[in-house]
This record gives C-alpha cells, sequence and structure tokens, in this order.
C-alpha cells in the first residue's frame, strides 16, 4: 500500500497558493483604482492600499521566487496597477493634507500672483496627471529592470521642469506631497514584482 506524501504536497502548493492569491489581490486593487479614475472615493483607494498591502505580504511567505508564468502576470499588474492607482492615491493624500487649495480649470491649483504691482491669480501645476502615469510608468519599470537608480534622474527631471511654478507655498508643498505619494505607490507595486521575481 502506497501512502499518498501529504507534507510535499502542501509543500509545493503553499507557494503556488500564495502566488496566486497575491496576483488575485492585486488584479482586485487595480479594479478598485481603475473605479476611482473618473471620481475619487476614498474608501476604493483605501481598499485598494490594503490589497496591495497584503498582496506584497504574500509574495514575501513563499521564501523563493515564483515561476516565470506567476512573474510575468504579477509584473503586468503590477505596471498598470502603479500607473492607475498612483493618481487617486495621491488625490487622496494631497486632499488629507492641504485643504485649502483652489482647483484650477486645467488640472492644477490657483496661486496669488502680483503682476505689474496688481493682485491676480495664476494656475499652476498643470497637466500632473498625465506627468504622474509617465512618472509612475517610469519608476516601476526601472524597479522592474533593476535599475532603482534612474528614479534620481525622473524626480531631478520633474523638478527642473516644474521651477518655475514652486515660488507659491502652496505649489511646493503640493508638488512634494504629490510626487512623493506617486513614487511611494509606484515603489510598492515595482516590489510586488521584484519580491515575486526573487
Amino acid at each position: 500500500m502506497t501512502t499518498i506524501p501529504y507534507p510535499a504536497i502542501l509543500a509545493a502548493a503553499g507557494p503556488i497558493a500564495a502566488w496566486s492569491f497575491a496576483l488575485v489581490l492585486a488584479i482586485a486593487a487595480l479594479c478598485c483604482m481603475i473605479a476611482t479614475l473618473r471620481s475619487p472615493r476614498r474608501p476604493l483607494v483605501y481598499v485598494a492600499s490594503g490589497l496591495l498591502a497584503l498582496a506584497v505580504v504574500l509574495v514575501i511567505l513563499p521564501g523563493q521566487h515564483a515561476p516565470l508564468l506567476f512573474q510575468v502576470l504579477i509584473g503586468i499588474v503590477a505596471i498598470a496597477l502603479s500607473v492607475a492607482g498612483g493618481g487617486p492615491a495621491s488625490q487622496v493624500v494631497l486632499a488629507l493634507a492641504s485643504r485649502s487649495t483652489v482647483d484650477g480649470v486645467h488640472g492644477g491649483i490657483v496661486v496669488p500672483d502680483r503682476i505689474d504691482g496688481q493682485d491676480g491669480t495664476r494656475e499652476v501645476l498643470r497637466g500632473g496627471t498625465t506627468i504622474g502615469f509617465l512618472e509612475r510608468f517610469a519608476t516601476t519599470g526601472a524597479i522592474m529592470a533593476g535599475f532603482p537608480e534612474a528614479i534620481a534622474v525622473l524626480v531631478a527631471i520633474k523638478g527642473v521642469g516644474r521651477f518655475t511654478e514652486l515660488d507659491a507655498a502652496e505649489a511646493r508643498e503640493r508638488f512634494i506631497i504629490g510626487t512623493l505619494t506617486s513614487l511611494v505607490w509606484a515603489c510598492v507595486c515595482a516590489a510586488l514584482f521584484r519580491i515575486a521575481a526573487g
């Protein structure tokens, strides 16, 4: 009579189950973030953040790298979640941190401006959504490729590009908070892949 090697089966099935569940959680987080793109909903952003954190924990548990198929699938979802999810996450953090800013017509914020001795206003930090998409795609891609040093170049380029708009305190605060939130989100998404890939 042959005995079934249950410990060996569980040892082999455990990591597969962890990677599978991590992938499902990451896809669920992506769906939550896609649902917030048109109109930000804080509860969905909080749920997506929790799902992403849990997915990272699950890819840590096996203690070994995932098979190639899981690496590819997790990598695709990680990039999509990074690009789509960083914007809503940044909006929530900015809303919590800065309550007194006035939104502009073109996606920026309105700040005081003194021109020729007269008080006025101007809109700064326009195009932040598109820049954020590109920034998170490049950050996640750089970390996934094993070149995290590229993040310094990205931050430098962004800082130089926005330099003339950062004379108002509100603009500096929004720039720093938004950039850090976006980068942290992208790094966590990239970590999901890097840990799975070993």
